[in-house]
C-alpha cells in the first residue's frame, strides 16, 4: 500500500508563497519513492503579493490555495479538511509563503502566529506521532508550534541571527551544511536548509532528496 505523505504548501513563489523549486523536488522525490501525494494549503488570502521582477509589494490580493494549485497541477485540498487520520507523513517547503502564510514569523518575527487550521493538522500528526518534514524557512513554523512543549531538534542552516530566533522559541537549533538533514527521532520532525544555504537548484535537491527518503522511511 503506498504511503499518503501530506505537502503543505504557502501559495507560489518564493517571496509571497512556496518557493516553487523546494515544493517540486519534494514533490518529485516523494513520486519517486512510490509515494500517495496529497498537496494541501490555507483556503484565506495571502499575507500581501509580491512582483517576483522587482521585489516590490503590489495591492493584489491572492489565495493561499488557489495559488498553490499551480504547483499541484489543481490537485489540492483546503488544509482545514485534512487529518491526520489520512496521512501517514507531512512534509512543508520552504519559502517565505511559510513564514507569511502559514504563521507569521516573517512579520512578527519570534511573536509570530501559526495559521490555525495548519497547527490543528501538525499537532494532530505529532500527537499520533507521524513524521513531519520542513524545508528552508519552514522550521520556524515548527518552533513557534511546539517549541515551548516538545523543544524539537531543527535546522535553517548556519545564519546565526535566524538560529537565535529559532531557540527563543524553544527549539533546539543544530547547524547544518546544504546537503545535510538534522532528524529529531524523539519527536519525529526532519529538517534541511535548502534555499537558506543553497546556490542552486540542484544543491536544494541535495537536501531535499534525503529528507523526503527519511521521511518515508519514519512513515508507516
Amino acid at each position: 500500500m503506498k504511503k499518503k505523505i501530506g505537502v503543505l504548501l504557502a501559495g507560489c513563489g518564493v517571496k509571497d508563497g512556496s518557493e516553487i523549486h523546494e515544493a517540486t523536488l519534494t514533490l518529485y522525490f516523494l513520486d519517486k519513492l512510490g509515494a500517495d501525494i496529497i498537496c494541501m494549503a490555507p483556503n484565506k488570502d495571502q499575507l500581501d503579493v509580491v512582483n517576483h521582477l522587482t521585489g516590490s509589494s503590489t495591492s493584489e490580493k491572492r489565495n493561499v490555495m488557489v495559488e498553490a494549485a499551480r504547483i499541484a497541477r489543481g490537485n489540492i485540498l483546503d488544509v482545514k479538511k485534512v487529518t491526520a487520520d489520512g496521512l501517514d507523513g507531512i512534509i512543508i517547503p520552504g519559502g517565505f509563503g511559510s513564514a507569511k502564510n502559514l504563521c507569521t514569523f516573517g512579520v512578527d518575527g519570534t511573536d509570530c502566529k501559526v495559521d490555525e487550521d495548519a497547527a490543528r493538522l501538525l499537532r494532530e500528526m505529532h500527537r499520533a506521532k507521524k513524521p513531519i518534514g520542513a524545508l528552508c524557512i519552514a522550521p520556524a513554523l515548527i518552533a513557534r508550534l511546539f517549541g515551548n512543549e516538545i523543544a524539537p531538534e531543527i535546522t535553517i542552516g548556519t545564519d546565526p541571527g535566524t538560529a537565535s530566533a529559532m531557540e527563543k522559541m524553544g527549539a533546539k537549533h543544530k547547524n547544518a551544511r546544504v546537503d545535510e538533514i538534522v532528524v529529531d527521532h524523539r519527536n519525529r520532525i526532519v529538517t534541511t536548509p535548502c534555499y537558506m544555504l543553497a546556490q542552486s537548484i540542484k544543491e536544494v535537491g541535495a537536501g531535499a532528496e534525503k529528507l523526503v527518503a527519511k521521511i518515508m522511511e519514519m512513515a508507516q
